[in-house]
């Protein structure tokens, strides 16, 4: 791999780049998006073929691991001839976010296709409740999406749980034992704010990452981790296991100083902060230049500049961003 070219003024290297393939998604997960969403027209989104422009360009510029995310990246027509593209890069690590929905069919493939690793979002282990969070989704489906992975035999599985307070936080020593069952890793979100929502406030619903390890310390105890994950996750480890169980602390313990990575959305907007708008348009580049990638490698050299210090969430009923994280990629 090349050394990194991208590095914003900050000194900090962007090796990590997350690309969101489809705003869409199969299930309307209360703390993403509305419960009646408006997609994108389809002009407005990025071809298969210029995503994989841009992952390759990254890729020249020192990237070492790209992300792909949504929406749901697996309701993406053709995905898997994206996977197979980006994955014949020679990336450190390729990984994908997914809700599991389409594992039980598609976890074979990816993995053939050049998949590494794969994040799959699991709320709750209770079917009412799961319906209840994600408003669509079926639990058993991604119940046995899960197993359908461990099958394909990925580098690693992770599971993602955005934690609610009043909603799911009960069930947080369930889900470390039901991970520790699957020999997975499991990583604890606090909700980021972003897009309007009226299904529940976001200040009342807030379960802090210490609060969680508080709960996970009454059944286990939680060594730090030694290894650096290249995310923002802090990795903790249980004696007699080898689950890990991170956290990803975007209000309590913002992972600004170390942040080394920058997100594309689905409509081509390089995205040099999840919590700012800074935002550079790909998508022009890519279409008033469809031969040549020099113009490309420069915007995205030029924009480092924009990438800000750092984000600044509050739980006061403000949104500060507008965009839901379905538009932004998870």
């Amino acid at each position: 791999m090349p050394e990194s070219r991208l590095t914003d003024r900050f000194g900090r290297t962007v090796n990590y780049v997350r690309l969101s393939v489809t705003d869409r998604c199969d299930f309307r997960c209360v703390y993403c998006m509305a419960e009646d969403m408006t997609f994108l027209p389809r002009q407005q989104v990025l071809t298969l073929e210029e995503i994989a422009r841009v992952a390759r360009t990254f890729t020249e510029l020192g990237t070492e691991k790209i992300r792909l995310t949504g929406g749901e990246p697996l309701v993406r027509k053709d995905i898997l001839e994206l996977v197979k593209e980006i994955g014949s890069f020679g990336l450190r690590d390729f990984a994908m976010t997914t809700n599991g929905s389409q594992l039980p069919t598609m976890a074979d493939d990816l993995r053939r296709a050049g998949m590494h690793r794969l994040n799959i979002s699991l709320d709750s282990l209770d079917a009412d409740k799961f319906r209840r969070i994600t408003r669509t989704g079926n639990l058993s489906q991604v119940l046995d999406g899960i197993d359908a992975a461990r099958e394909a035999g990925f580098r690693g599985i992770k599971l993602n749980t955005v934690v609610l307070k009043g909603r799911n936080d009960e069930e947080v020593p369930e889900l470390v034992d039901f991970a520790r069952h699957k020999g997975v890793d499991i990583t604890f979100i606090e909700e980021m704010p972003l897009g309007q929502i009226t299904e529940h406030d976001r200040g009342e619903a807030f379960c802090s990452s210490d609060e969680v390890r508080d709960m996970i310390r009454q059944h286990h105890d939680l060594v730090p981790a030694t290894e650096d994950s290249g995310g923002p996750a802090r990795y903790y480890r249980m004696p007699g296991s080898k689950t890990r169980v991170g956290f990803i602390s975007p209000h309590s313990h913002n992972f600004c100083s170390t942040c080394n990575r920058v997100r594309v959305t689905v409509e081509g907007r390089l995205l040099l902060c999840l919590g700012n708008e800074h935002s550079v348009d790909l998508r022009r580049v890519l279409r008033g230049n469809p031969v040549s990638d020099d113009k490309l490698q420069q915007t995205i050299i030029d924009a480092m500049d924009l990438k800000p210090e750092r984000h600044h969430f509050d739980l006061n009923g403000d949104v500060q961003i507008l965009r839901f994280m379905n538009m932004t990629g998870g």
